[in-house]
C-alpha cells in the first residue's frame, strides 16, 4: 500500500511539472527580423567568374590634388586667396574676417558668423582648423566655433586639450547630440582636419521628416562620427527640432567670445 501511494505521489507531482512546463512555454514571436535576400543573388548560382562581372557604369576618374590639394570636381571654397565664395550671415555682405598671409582665415571677434553663397546638400567636406596658440579662457569659451551643414547642424570646434567640458559639446561632437568616439585632437596651435560626410534628412510633401540625415566626422585621421543619426537641429537650449528644407549653405561660427579660430583649404564635393 506505501508504494502504491508513493507512485501515485510521483505520478501527481510529474503531472504538475509538466503542466508548469506548458504553461511557461514561450508563444511564437511576431515581427522577428527576416534574413536580407539580395534580389540578384537569387536563382541558379553562377558557375564561371564573367557571369558575376560587369562593366557599366564606369565611375567618372577624379584627381586627388588636382587644384593645389582639392580633386579634380571639388568646389573649392576657400583657398586663402579671398571672400568670394562667402558672406556674412546677419545681412549677406562682405566677409569681415580676417584674411591672412598664410592662407588662412580668421573669425574677427563679435562681427558675427560667415556662410557660403552656395548652397549645397549632401556633400564630402575637407577643412582644416587651428586654435591659437595663447591660450585664453576655459570649457565652452576656449577657441570655440563650429561648422554648419545647410547651416543648422553643427560639427564642434573647441580646443578641449587639458580642458573638460560636457562631452556631447567637446571637439569633433555632433552638438547636444553624439559624443565623439574618441578624441583626436593635436597640440593647441596645430593644424587640425575634419573630413565630413553629410547626408540631408529627406521631408515628404506635408514637411514631415521621412528619413533622418546623418554625418560621418574624421578628426585628423580619425573616425569619431560613425554614420550617426541627426536627430535635427543642434541647439544651445531645447530638443532638436526638424524643420523642413533642402539645399543649405556651409556656416562658420563667430562664437563672440574671441575664439580666434583660423580655417583654411575648404572644399565639398557634392555626393
Amino acid at each position: 500500500m506505501k508504494k502504491y501511494l508513493t507512485g501515485l505521489l510521483a505520478l501527481a507531482l510529474l503531472a504538475s511539472c509538466q503542466e508548469k512546463v506548458e504553461v511557461m512555454e514561450p508563444e511564437p514571436v511576431s515581427g522577428e527580423p527576416q534574413p536580407i535576400v539580395h534580389e540578384e543573388y537569387q536563382g541558379e548560382e553562377p558557375t564561371t567568374p564573367e557571369e558575376t562581372e560587369f562593366y557599366e557604369p564606369v565611375p567618372p576618374t577624379v584627381q586627388p590634388y588636382a587644384q593645389g590639394g582639392a580633386p579634380s570636381d571639388a568646389v573649392v571654397l576657400f583657398d586663402g586667396s579671398g571672400f568670394e565664395n562667402w558672406q556674412m550671415v546677419n545681412d549677406s555682405s562682405d566677409v569681415k574676417w580676417h584674411l591672412n598671409d598664410d592662407g588662412s582665415m580668421t573669425v574677427a571677434d563679435k562681427t558675427g558668423d560667415i556662410q557660403t553663397k552656395q548652397e549645397f546638400g549632401d556633400i564630402q567636406l575637407h577643412l582644416e582648423w587651428r586654435s591659437p596658440a595663447e591660450i585664453g579662457g576655459d570649457g565652452q569659451h576656449r577657441a570655440n566655433s563650429g561648422v554648419f551643414l545647410c547651416g543648422i547642424y553643427e560639427v564642434q570646434v573647441l580646443d578641449n586639450n587639458d580642458n573638460d567640458t560636457y562631452v556631447n559639446g567637446q571637439v569633433a561632437s555632433i552638438y547636444k547630440q553624439h559624443v565623439p568616439l574618441a578624441k583626436a585632437s593635436v597640440p593647441t596651435g596645430e593644424w587640425n582636419t575634419y573630413d565630413i560626410i553629410f547626408h540631408m534628412p529627406e521631408f515628404n510633401e506635408a514637411g514631415e521628416k521621412i528619413k533622418s540625415g546623418t554625418l560621418t566626422v574624421i578628426h585628423n585621421g580619425v573616425l569619431v562620427q560613425d554614420h550617426v543619426e541627426l536627430k535635427g537641429t543642434t541647439p544651445y537650449i531645447g530638443w532638436p527640432d526638424n524643420p523642413p528644407h533642402g539645399k543649405g549653405p556651409l556656416r562658420l561660427q563667430d562664437h563672440g567670445d574671441n575664439s580666434r579660430v583660423s580655417y583654411r583649404n575648404i572644399w565639398v564635393r557634392e555626393l
